[in-house]
Protein backbone atom coordinates (compact mmCIF):
# COMPACT_ATOMS: atom_id res chain seq x y z
CA UNK A 1 0.00 0.00 0.00
CA UNK A 2 1.39 3.21 -0.77
CA UNK A 3 0.28 6.88 0.25
CA UNK A 4 0.45 5.73 3.93
CA UNK A 5 0.89 8.50 6.28
CA UNK A 6 3.78 7.68 8.91
CA UNK A 7 5.67 8.56 11.69
CA UNK A 8 8.56 6.70 12.83
CA UNK A 9 10.27 6.48 16.46
CA UNK A 10 14.02 5.40 16.72
CA UNK A 11 17.06 6.32 18.46
CA UNK A 12 20.81 4.80 17.79
CA UNK A 13 22.68 4.26 14.64
CA UNK A 14 20.35 0.89 14.03
CA UNK A 15 17.15 3.33 13.68
CA UNK A 16 19.29 5.65 12.16
CA UNK A 17 20.13 3.01 9.21
CA UNK A 18 16.26 2.63 9.23
CA UNK A 19 15.18 5.55 8.57
CA UNK A 20 17.12 6.78 6.10
CA UNK A 21 16.26 4.94 3.35
CA UNK A 22 12.62 5.38 4.77
CA UNK A 23 13.06 9.26 3.93
CA UNK A 24 13.63 8.67 0.23
CA UNK A 25 10.41 6.46 -0.26
CA UNK A 26 7.11 6.87 -0.96
CA UNK A 27 7.26 5.97 3.45
CA UNK A 28 8.63 9.33 4.07
CA UNK A 29 7.57 9.80 7.99
CA UNK A 30 5.27 13.07 9.17
CA UNK A 31 6.87 12.93 12.32
CA UNK A 32 9.97 11.68 14.27
CA UNK A 33 10.17 10.47 17.48
CA UNK A 34 13.66 10.35 19.24
CA UNK A 35 14.85 10.40 22.74
CA UNK A 36 15.93 13.26 24.72
CA UNK A 37 19.31 14.42 23.81
CA UNK A 38 21.72 13.01 26.56
CA UNK A 39 25.42 14.44 28.02
CA UNK A 40 28.35 12.46 26.15
CA UNK A 41 32.10 13.17 25.81
CA UNK A 42 34.25 14.38 29.03
CA UNK A 43 32.64 17.92 28.36
CA UNK A 44 28.96 16.49 29.27
CA UNK A 45 27.53 18.45 26.45
CA UNK A 46 24.14 17.35 25.19
CA UNK A 47 24.19 15.29 21.71
CA UNK A 48 21.22 14.25 19.30
CA UNK A 49 20.74 11.04 19.05
CA UNK A 50 21.68 9.33 15.09
CA UNK A 51 17.79 9.56 14.49
CA UNK A 52 17.34 13.12 15.26
CA UNK A 53 20.20 13.96 12.98
CA UNK A 54 18.83 12.41 10.05
CA UNK A 55 15.65 13.96 10.63
CA UNK A 56 16.47 17.19 11.32
CA UNK A 57 19.05 17.07 7.52
CA UNK A 58 15.67 15.60 5.78
CA UNK A 59 13.42 18.78 7.48
CA UNK A 60 11.13 16.40 9.67
CA UNK A 61 9.49 17.42 12.55
CA UNK A 62 11.39 15.82 15.38
CA UNK A 63 9.39 15.07 18.81
CA UNK A 64 11.45 14.23 22.30
CA UNK A 65 9.18 13.27 25.07
CA UNK A 66 10.83 11.36 28.00
CA UNK A 67 7.66 9.29 28.63
CA UNK A 68 4.79 8.53 26.21
CA UNK A 69 2.53 7.64 29.55
CA UNK A 70 1.13 11.07 29.76
CA UNK A 71 -1.53 12.42 27.34
CA UNK A 72 0.13 15.50 26.24
CA UNK A 73 2.95 13.02 25.11
CA UNK A 74 1.48 11.65 22.47
CA UNK A 75 -0.63 14.30 21.42
CA UNK A 76 1.47 15.13 18.31
CA UNK A 77 0.73 12.11 16.91
CA UNK A 78 -3.07 11.82 16.97
CA UNK A 79 -3.31 15.18 15.32
CA UNK A 80 -1.24 13.23 12.28
CA UNK A 81 -4.01 10.82 11.77
CA UNK A 82 -1.09 7.89 11.38
CA UNK A 83 -1.75 5.29 9.17
CA UNK A 84 1.31 3.13 10.84
CA UNK A 85 3.92 4.10 13.39
CA UNK A 86 7.24 2.60 12.52
CA UNK A 87 9.39 1.41 15.42
CA UNK A 88 13.22 1.18 15.57
CA UNK A 89 15.23 0.89 18.51
CA UNK A 90 13.27 3.22 20.17
CA UNK A 91 14.09 2.45 23.92
CA UNK A 92 10.55 3.77 25.67
CA UNK A 93 7.96 1.69 25.95
CA UNK A 94 4.76 2.24 23.71
CA UNK A 95 1.52 2.09 25.78
CA UNK A 96 -1.78 0.96 24.73
CA UNK A 97 -2.56 4.64 23.84
CA UNK A 98 -0.10 4.51 21.11
CA UNK A 99 -0.09 1.13 19.65
CA UNK A 100 -3.73 1.77 19.12
CA UNK A 101 -3.72 4.88 17.80
CA UNK A 102 -2.44 4.30 13.76
CA UNK A 103 -4.91 2.75 11.76
CA UNK A 104 -2.89 -0.09 10.68
CA UNK A 105 -1.37 -0.12 13.90
CA UNK A 106 3.01 -0.06 15.15
CA UNK A 107 5.30 -1.71 13.06
CA UNK A 108 8.53 -3.19 14.49
CA UNK A 109 12.15 -3.25 13.16
CA UNK A 110 13.57 -6.02 15.53
CA UNK A 111 17.30 -7.45 14.96
CA UNK A 112 16.53 -10.90 15.97
CA UNK A 113 14.44 -14.32 14.36
CA UNK A 114 11.23 -13.63 17.39
CA UNK A 115 11.08 -15.57 19.41
CA UNK A 116 15.03 -15.74 20.14
CA UNK A 117 16.70 -12.40 21.36
CA UNK A 118 13.48 -10.39 22.80
CA UNK A 119 14.07 -7.32 24.30
CA UNK A 120 16.73 -4.64 24.48
CA UNK A 121 20.50 -6.19 23.29
CA UNK A 122 19.49 -8.88 20.44
CA UNK A 123 22.69 -8.08 18.81
CA UNK A 124 25.70 -8.39 21.20
CA UNK A 125 23.55 -11.29 23.04
CA UNK A 126 23.38 -13.41 20.13
CA UNK A 127 27.26 -12.91 19.15
CA UNK A 128 27.81 -13.65 23.30
CA UNK A 129 25.75 -16.80 23.01
CA UNK A 130 27.94 -17.97 19.83
CA UNK A 131 24.72 -18.10 17.88
CA UNK A 132 25.99 -18.88 13.97
CA UNK A 133 23.12 -16.60 12.25
CA UNK A 134 20.97 -14.11 13.36
CA UNK A 135 18.11 -11.76 11.28
CA UNK A 136 15.70 -9.05 11.20
CA UNK A 137 12.19 -9.31 11.97
CA UNK A 138 9.30 -6.98 11.01
CA UNK A 139 6.92 -7.67 13.39
CA UNK A 140 3.25 -5.80 14.13
CA UNK A 141 3.73 -4.74 17.81
CA UNK A 142 1.39 -5.74 20.73
CA UNK A 143 1.95 -4.53 24.36
CA UNK A 144 3.75 -7.43 25.03
CA UNK A 145 7.88 -7.77 25.14
CA UNK A 146 8.43 -8.32 21.31
CA UNK A 147 5.69 -10.91 21.75
CA UNK A 148 3.30 -9.16 18.28
CA UNK A 149 2.98 -11.53 15.19
CA UNK A 150 5.59 -11.59 12.35
CA UNK A 151 4.67 -9.84 9.00
CA UNK A 152 8.33 -10.69 7.48
CA UNK A 153 11.71 -12.05 8.48
CA UNK A 154 15.19 -12.51 7.13
CA UNK A 155 18.01 -14.81 8.21
CA UNK A 156 21.47 -13.80 8.26
CA UNK A 157 25.16 -15.80 9.15
CA UNK A 158 27.33 -14.27 12.13
CA UNK A 159 30.39 -14.65 10.57
CA UNK A 160 33.76 -15.18 13.34
CA UNK A 161 35.05 -11.80 12.38
CA UNK A 162 31.61 -10.13 13.30
CA UNK A 163 31.36 -7.55 16.12
CA UNK A 164 28.08 -5.96 17.16
CA UNK A 165 28.74 -2.97 15.03
CA UNK A 166 29.66 -5.01 11.85
CA UNK A 167 26.47 -7.33 12.43
CA UNK A 168 24.34 -4.09 13.27
CA UNK A 169 25.21 -3.11 9.87
CA UNK A 170 24.14 -5.69 7.98
CA UNK A 171 21.44 -6.38 9.93
CA UNK A 172 19.60 -2.68 9.33
CA UNK A 173 20.42 -3.01 6.05
CA UNK A 174 18.48 -5.91 5.41
CA UNK A 175 15.78 -4.41 7.77
CA UNK A 176 15.29 -1.30 5.55
CA UNK A 177 14.94 -3.32 2.55
CA UNK A 178 12.40 -5.37 4.34
CA UNK A 179 10.35 -2.87 6.35
CA UNK A 180 9.32 -1.29 2.94
CA UNK A 181 8.29 -4.33 1.92
CA UNK A 182 6.25 -4.67 4.26
CA UNK A 183 5.01 -1.54 4.06
CA UNK A 184 3.86 -2.09 0.37
CA UNK A 185 2.23 -5.42 1.55
CA UNK A 186 -0.14 -3.72 4.13
CA UNK A 187 -2.65 -4.88 5.27
CA UNK A 188 -1.37 -8.03 5.69
CA UNK A 189 -1.86 -10.95 7.93
CA UNK A 190 1.09 -11.40 9.80
CA UNK A 191 2.05 -15.02 11.29
CA UNK A 192 1.72 -15.61 15.18
CA UNK A 193 4.67 -15.99 16.56
CA UNK A 194 6.35 -20.09 17.62
CA UNK A 195 6.47 -20.38 21.68
CA UNK A 196 9.20 -22.39 21.40
CA UNK A 197 12.74 -20.88 21.58
CA UNK A 198 11.87 -18.09 22.77
CA UNK A 199 14.57 -16.21 24.93
CA UNK A 200 15.21 -13.08 26.03
CA UNK A 201 17.89 -9.79 25.60
CA UNK A 202 18.35 -8.20 28.42
CA UNK A 203 19.58 -4.68 28.17
CA UNK A 204 23.36 -4.53 28.52
CA UNK A 205 25.23 -3.35 31.91
CA UNK A 206 28.51 -2.66 33.36
CA UNK A 207 28.17 -6.54 34.78
CA UNK A 208 28.36 -7.07 31.47
CA UNK A 209 31.36 -6.28 30.73
CA UNK A 210 33.61 -7.89 34.05
CA UNK A 211 35.66 -11.37 32.89
CA UNK A 212 35.18 -14.28 34.76
CA UNK A 213 38.54 -15.76 33.97
CA UNK A 214 36.85 -19.43 35.47
CA UNK A 215 34.78 -19.59 32.10
CA UNK A 216 35.99 -21.00 28.70
CA UNK A 217 38.39 -19.03 26.36
CA UNK A 218 35.90 -19.11 24.03
CA UNK A 219 32.73 -17.79 26.01
CA UNK A 220 35.06 -14.75 27.23
CA UNK A 221 36.40 -14.65 23.23
CA UNK A 222 32.46 -14.15 22.34
CA UNK A 223 32.51 -11.70 25.49
CA UNK A 224 35.08 -9.72 24.15
CA UNK A 225 33.79 -9.41 20.40
CA UNK A 226 30.33 -8.79 21.10
CA UNK A 227 30.80 -5.74 23.92
CA UNK A 228 34.27 -4.26 21.82
CA UNK A 229 32.39 -1.51 19.67
CA UNK A 230 30.51 0.08 22.26
CA UNK A 231 31.49 -0.76 26.07
CA UNK A 232 34.78 -3.48 25.76
CA UNK A 233 34.67 -5.10 28.45
CA UNK A 234 37.35 -4.06 31.64
CA UNK A 235 39.67 -5.75 34.00
CA UNK A 236 42.94 -4.53 36.03
CA UNK A 237 46.22 -5.91 35.79
CA UNK A 238 49.38 -4.95 38.28
CA UNK A 239 47.11 -1.70 39.26
CA UNK A 240 46.59 -0.77 35.75
CA UNK A 241 43.13 -0.71 34.06
CA UNK A 242 42.71 -2.44 31.00
CA UNK A 243 40.12 -2.73 28.32
CA UNK A 244 40.48 -5.85 26.11
CA UNK A 245 39.30 -4.74 22.44
CA UNK A 246 40.12 -8.19 20.83
CA UNK A 247 41.18 -11.77 21.40
CA UNK A 248 40.97 -15.28 20.04
CA UNK A 249 41.58 -18.45 21.48
CA UNK A 250 44.65 -20.22 21.99
CA UNK A 251 44.02 -23.73 22.79
CA UNK A 252 46.24 -25.63 24.93
CA UNK A 253 48.27 -29.03 23.99
CA UNK A 254 48.75 -31.70 26.63
CA UNK A 255 48.18 -31.16 30.38
CA UNK A 256 45.87 -28.37 31.64
CA UNK A 257 47.61 -25.60 33.39
CA UNK A 258 48.66 -25.63 36.89
CA UNK A 259 47.94 -21.56 36.47
CA UNK A 260 44.86 -20.04 38.33
CA UNK A 261 42.22 -18.81 35.98
CA UNK A 262 43.39 -14.96 35.20
CA UNK A 263 47.13 -15.51 35.01
CA UNK A 264 49.30 -14.36 32.47
CA UNK A 265 50.87 -17.57 30.91
CA UNK A 266 52.64 -16.09 27.49
CA UNK A 267 53.77 -12.57 25.97
CA UNK A 268 54.87 -12.58 22.37
CA UNK A 269 54.38 -10.44 19.66
CA UNK A 270 51.29 -12.49 18.36
CA UNK A 271 49.38 -11.62 22.00
CA UNK A 272 49.52 -11.93 25.59
CA UNK A 273 47.92 -15.44 26.94
CA UNK A 274 45.81 -15.41 29.78
CA UNK A 275 44.75 -18.93 31.54
CA UNK A 276 40.77 -19.46 31.37
CA UNK A 277 39.27 -21.71 33.04
CA UNK A 278 39.47 -23.70 29.50
CA UNK A 279 42.15 -23.14 27.19
CA UNK A 280 43.96 -19.84 27.28
CA UNK A 281 42.73 -16.07 25.61
CA UNK A 282 45.05 -14.81 23.60
CA UNK A 283 44.83 -10.70 23.30
CA UNK A 284 45.19 -9.17 20.55
CA UNK A 285 44.69 -5.21 20.94
CA UNK A 286 43.96 -3.77 24.03
CA UNK A 287 43.50 -0.27 25.92
CA UNK A 288 45.30 0.95 29.13
CA UNK A 289 44.94 3.86 31.54
CA UNK A 290 48.66 4.91 31.33
CA UNK A 291 50.01 7.06 28.53
CA UNK A 292 47.31 9.01 26.14
CA UNK A 293 45.25 5.85 26.73
CA UNK A 294 44.89 4.90 23.20
CA UNK A 295 43.78 1.24 21.57
CA UNK A 296 47.43 -0.43 21.00
CA UNK A 297 48.46 -3.97 19.50
CA UNK A 298 49.59 -6.35 22.18
CA UNK A 299 53.40 -6.15 20.86
CA UNK A 300 52.74 -2.59 21.32
CA UNK A 301 51.76 -2.86 24.73
CA UNK A 302 54.13 -4.90 25.99
CA UNK A 303 57.11 -2.81 24.60
CA UNK A 304 55.54 0.17 25.91
CA UNK A 305 54.60 -1.34 29.41
CA UNK A 306 55.97 -4.80 29.84
CA UNK A 307 56.82 -3.64 33.44
CA UNK A 308 53.18 -4.31 33.51
CA UNK A 309 52.08 -7.06 31.42
CA UNK A 310 54.41 -10.02 32.09
CA UNK A 311 54.20 -13.75 32.61
CA UNK A 312 52.97 -14.28 36.20
CA UNK A 313 50.85 -11.10 36.04
CA UNK A 314 47.89 -11.88 37.76
CA UNK A 315 44.58 -10.04 35.89
CA UNK A 316 41.15 -9.13 38.22
CA UNK A 317 42.96 -11.02 40.74
CA UNK A 318 39.98 -10.46 43.19
CA UNK A 319 37.59 -12.32 40.92
CA UNK A 320 38.97 -15.36 39.48
CA UNK A 321 40.19 -17.10 42.27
Amino acid sequence: MTQLRTAFAGTPEFARAILAPLCASEFRPQLVLTQPDRPKGRGRALQASPVKTVALNQHIPVWQPQSLRKPEAIAPLKDLDLDVLIVAAYGLILPEAVLTLPRLGCVNVHASLLPRWRGAAPIERAIMAGDDHTGVCIMQMDEGLDTGPIMLQQRLAITPDDTAHSLERGLADVGAQLLLQALRNLPAEPQQQASAGACYAPKLTAADRRIDWRRSATEIALQVRALSDRMPVRCEVSGAAMQILRATVATQQGQPSAQLPGTISKCTKAGIAVQCGRDELLITQLKLNRGKGLSMSAADALNGYGELLHIGAAIDAETSA
